[in-house]
């Protein structure tokens, strides 16, 4: 599969935005609502946003492999966040708009403890050998998530470390159009980044699985590019999202040649998401998971030994699939 750009911190959107009063639609209790304006942000024409890959922004958690304990592991997202005394602190200072002036932060007392195995995202500005906080004040980073974890039940469940592969949704690599349910070794996944899609992540705007009997999957970032976006025109992207079929999706990616990330959400464009039907739903998928190539039994109840049952079966669309787990 083609790798492009890695998430590894908040990715600037396309337009500039402005805060309008009104409840937000992307986050329950939020007074506010953040929309694009019709001008092109200086960060995406600098990073040659008209040159760039336009991919579909998927709806999930993001996740990251890297080596843990000598082999590839999958790292959870968790970023480190200010303790109740010092986000005081930086919400008195947001709102006394003393723009001329810097907050300064204590990186040992400002924040909350994390797992020693915690470790800061790749990309973010150091100070000092010390990692900088974000405009929000969260310290972006990632935490290995290992065996049966009760925490990261759903992540575990998309990993096996035994045979060191992950259940990954792509593209398929010769048919056209049609969606693949595979193990991918998790040796070719080494250093990207991907977005955990499922049952329960996000409130499930895929329609996958069920209560009972639950489904998650990982989508490397940048796996689905779009073929017919139009210029980049707020109005034309507009129309798209509104009347496209393929732009029934959460929102758009642009991998840029020097490897920055620049995105734009419905929510950005005053649309609605989720919708009752996406475009990756859309899409037949069929079930790759031959798994007699290893010498030791997988677990009766785990993914893999269930996709294993239904082999090369191919469904109408991905909501179709159930597994008895």
């Amino acid at each position: 599969m083609r790798r492009l750009g890695s998430v590894q911190r908040k990715m600037p959107c396309v337009f500039v935005t402005e805060v309008k009063d009104g409840p937000s639609a992307k986050r329950e209790h939020q007074p506010f609502k953040v929309l694009a304006t019709e001008t092109v942000s200086d960060k995406a024409i600098d990073a040659d946003v008209y040159s760039a890959i336009p991919t579909e922004k998927v709806d999930g958690t993001c996740c990251y492999i890297t080596t843990y304990k000598g082999q590839p592991y999958l790292w959870a997202r968790l970023d480190r966040k200010p303790n109740k005394h010092a986000d005081k602190r930086f919400k008195n200072f947001l709102h006394s708009k003393e723009n001329s002036k810097e907050f300064l932060w204590n990186i040992e007392e400002d924040f909350k403890p994390v797992p020693e195995c915690w470790i800061p995202a790749k990309e973010i500005e150091h100070r000092d050998g010390k990692p900088v906080p974000d405009e929000n004040g969260h310290i972006p980073g990632w935490v290995p998530v290992e065996k049966n974890s009760k925490q990261y039940c759903w992540h575990s469940s998309v990993v096996n470390y035994e045979f060191h592969i992950a259940l990954v949704l792509r593209l398929h690599p010769d048919e056209s159009g049609l969606l693949e349910v595979t193990a991918v070794p998790l040796s070719e996944l080494l250093e990207q980044t991907l977005e955990l899609v499922g049952t329960n992540v996000n409130g499930n705007p895929y329609g996958l699985g069920s209560k009972k009997y639950p489904l998650h999957y990982l989508i490397p970032h940048g796996a689905f590019q779009v073929s017919n976006l139009p210029t980049l025109n707020y109005g034309d992207l507009l129309s798209w999202f509104e009347g496209c079929r393929e732009g029934k999706i959460e929102g758009i990616v642009w991998h840029c040649s020097d490897g920055c990330l620049i995105k734009v959400h419905r929510h950005h464009l005053g649309l609605c998401w989720p919708l009752p039907d996406t475009y990756m739903n859309s899409k037949p998928v069929i079930i790759n998971m031959n798994l007699n190539n290893y010498d030791y039994p997988f677990d009766h109840k785990c993914l893999f030994n269930q996709f294993s049952k239904i082999d090369k079966q191919r469904f109408g669309r991905l909501k179709d699939i159930m597994l008895d787990v």
